[in-house]
C-alpha cells in the first residue's frame, strides 16, 4: 500500500482509505468486522467515520469495536456537525456543539483520542472564528490530534486557512469532497484553494455511487439492488446519456491496459498530487480487495492526459 503525507502535516495515510458509512447501515457488526479485518490485512491505515452515520452513532460504535487493539495501528477520522437529536444544540459548528460532540465520538469509538477531526457540514450560523477555536483547543488538549474541513466550498476553505494563520489557531490539513471521474466541479475553486494552503483533497464517493463499477450498463435494465436505481431523480441525473459516453470510453481506456472502469476511477484519483486517500466504502471484504488493488495503479503522464481528454468538462 502506497502512502501519502495528509497536506503539510506530519500524518501519512494510505492511499486508499475505507468509508464508514455502511456500518450500522447497510452492515451489521459481524460484516463490520470482516470488512475492518481486510482493509487492515491489506494496509489499509485511514478509516473515516462521523457521529452521523449508522443512525447517529452506529458507524463509530461498530468501528471502534472491530478495531480493538489495533486503534493504535490507524488513522481514525470522524466528523460531526450534522443533527444528533432534535433542536438547535444538537449539531452545528459551535463550541458548545463541538465539546459535547467530541466526547462522544470519543466514547463510542472507544479511544483517548482522534487523528482527524472533521466539520462535516459548513455552519453558516456560526461564525468559522468560532469553530476554529474550539477545535484548536481540542488539538492543544490533545483529544483531537488534526483537524479537516467536509464540503466546503473553496472561498470557505480560504477564509478559514486565513483565520487559522491569523490567529494562530490549527489550520484545515484537508478537505473532503464530492470528487470522481464524473464530477470534477472541485477542480475549479476547491482545488487550488487547498493547495495554495498545504492542505490534502480526500475525495468520497469515488466511484460516483456505483456508476464508475461498470456494474451500470446502457440499454441493459438497471439492478434492482444498486444505488442509483434506488434514489430516484438524483439517481437518473448520474444515469445520463453523457455519463454513460463518458463511461464507455473510460471502460475502453481501462481494458487498453488489462484495467476496469473502477482501477480507472480509483486509480486516477489515487494518482493526483492533491489528493492524499481515497475514500472507498464498502460492504464486502472482496470490494476492499478490488478498492486496494485500483488504488495501486500510478498513471503516467500521458495515461492522466488521455484521462483528462476523456472526462473534464467545465
Amino acid at each position: 500500500m502506497r502512502m501519502k503525507s495528509l497536506g503539510r502535516s506530519g500524518l501519512k495515510v494510505s492511499v486508499v482509505g475505507l468509508g464508514c458509512n455502511n456500518f450500522g447501515m447497510k452492515i451489521d457488526q459481524a460484516e463490520t468486522d470482516r470488512v475492518v479485518a481486510k482493509a487492515l490485512d491489506l494496509g489499509v491505515t485511514l478509516f473515516d467515520t462521523a457521529d452521523a452515520y449508522g443512525n447517529k452513532g452506529g458507524s463509530e460504535t461498530m468501528l471502534g469495536k472491530a478495531l480493538g487493539t489495533r486503534r493504535k495501528d490507524i488513522v481514525l477520522a470522524t466528523k460531526f456537525g450534522l443533527p444528533m437529536g432534535e433542536g438547535d444544540y444538537m449539531k452545528g459548528g459551535s463550541r458548545r456543539y463541538i465539546v459535547n460532540a467530541v466526547e462522544a465520538s470519543l466514547k463510542r469509538l472507544g479511544t483517548d483520542y482522534i487523528d482527524l477531526y472533521q466539520l462535516h457540514f459548513p455552519d453558516p450560523e456560526t461564525p468559522i472564528e468560532e469553530t476554529l477555536a474550539a477545535l484548536d483547543d481540542l488539538v492543544r488538549s490533545g483529544k483531537v490530534r488534526y483537524i479537516g474541513s467536509s464540503n466546503l466550498a473553496g472561498w470557505q476553505f480560504v477564509e478559514a486557512a486565513f483565520i487559522a494563520k491569523e490567529r494562530r489557531l490549527a489550520p484545515f490539513v484537508s478537505a473532503q469532497n464530492h470528487y470522481n471521474l464524473l464530477d470534477r466541479k472541485i477542480e475549479h475553486e476547491l482545488v487550488p484553494a487547498v493547495k495554495k494552503y498545504g492542505g490534502s483533497i480526500l475525495p468520497y464517493f469515488p466511484l460516483a455511487s456505483g456508476m464508475l463499477t461498470g456494474k451500470y450498463k446502457r440499454g441493459l435494465d438497471l439492478p434492482n439492488d444498486g444505488r442509483l436505481t434506488q434514489w430516484g431523480e438524483r439517481g437518473k441525473a448520474l444515469l445520463s446519456d453523457a455519463n454513460f459516453e463518458m463511461v464507455e470510453q473510460v471502460a475502453v481506456f481501462a481494458e487498453k491496459r488489462g484495467k476496469t472502469v473502477l482501477d480507472a476511477a480509483i486509480g486516477w484519483l489515487a494518482s493526483q498530487p492533491h489528493v492524499a486517500s481515497v475514500i472507498a466504502g464498502a460492504t464486502k471484504p472482496e470490494q476492499v480487495e478490488a478498492n486496494v488493488a485500483a488504488g495501486s495503479w500510478e498513471m503516467s503522464a500521458e495515461e492522466l492526459d488521455e484521462m483528462n481528454r476523456i472526462t473534464f468538462r467545465f
